[in-house]
């Protein structure tokens, strides 16, 4: 597979890096970013960018300026939304656009996705809650996003089981890794392989881009 275009992008935090995997013909265009622990080689995120162009979805994984910059710690949700914003700036296209990413990245695609003229987001590990505060939920910004939504859960992930989602979220579609934790890793001992697993990922993802984004007109 040839390697991803890179290209830096200018944000008001600093500089980002957008590694963009382009489709021959395009029928949509995916901007994901990564989380607050780790970046764009996420296994899930690696597995899109690699499956996806070869089926019809250019695929843009948006590295955060401080990730760049080497720093441990995310900064703060509003330099996230920026970022994202400005690599979206930098890539407006003619196909639908979707955008999201895994976990913190998932959260700030929400909360942008109508801004940005997005056609859906896909929320890979969204943190519902924190570990082990249920009360604390961040369904709001699911629910704001008023678009259509793919949350792609692990089934034992600590900060939102698939089960804790509300059913009354609009345009929700919920898809279920087994055993599989925020990581969307599952054990040695699961019935499916981590292979497996990412192949749900990747399946769901295009089904639900070809059925509720691409046709949309």
């Amino acid at each position: 597979m040839r390697k991803a275009e890179v290209r830096s992008i200018n944000t008001p935090y600093g500089e980002g890096r957008l590694h963009v995997r382009r489709a021959t013909s395009p029928v949509a265009t995916l901007l994901l970013s990564h989380g607050a622990g780790r970046g764009i080689d996420a296994p899930d995120l690696e597995a899109l960018a690699q499956a996806l162009p070869g089926n019809g979805v250019s695929v843009m994984l948006f590295e955060q300026p401080w990730h760049v910059a080497g720093r441990k710690i995310a900064t703060p949700p509003a330099t996230l939304d920026a970022g994202l914003t400005a690599a979206a700036d930098a890539m407006r296209g003619r196909t639908p656009l979707v955008v999201g990413g895994r976990s913190a990245g998932a959260r700030s695609g929400a909360r942008c996705a109508k801004s940005l003229g997005a056609r859906g987001v896909l929320a890979l590990s969204f943190p519902l809650h924190p570990p082990g505060r249920p009360e604390k939920s961040r369904v709001e910004e699911l629910r704001s996003a008023g678009l259509p939504i793919l949350v792609v859960q692990g089934e034992r992930d600590a900060m939102g089981r698939p089960d804790e989602f509300p059913d009354d979220v609009a345009g929700l579609d919920l898809t279920v890794i087994p055993e599989a934790d925020h990581g969307l890793k599952v054990p040695k001992r699961a019935e499916i392989s981590q292979a497996e697993a990412l192949g749900i990922v990747v399946e769901s993802t295009l089904e639900w881009l070809v059925r509720d984004i691409a046709g949309v007109g």
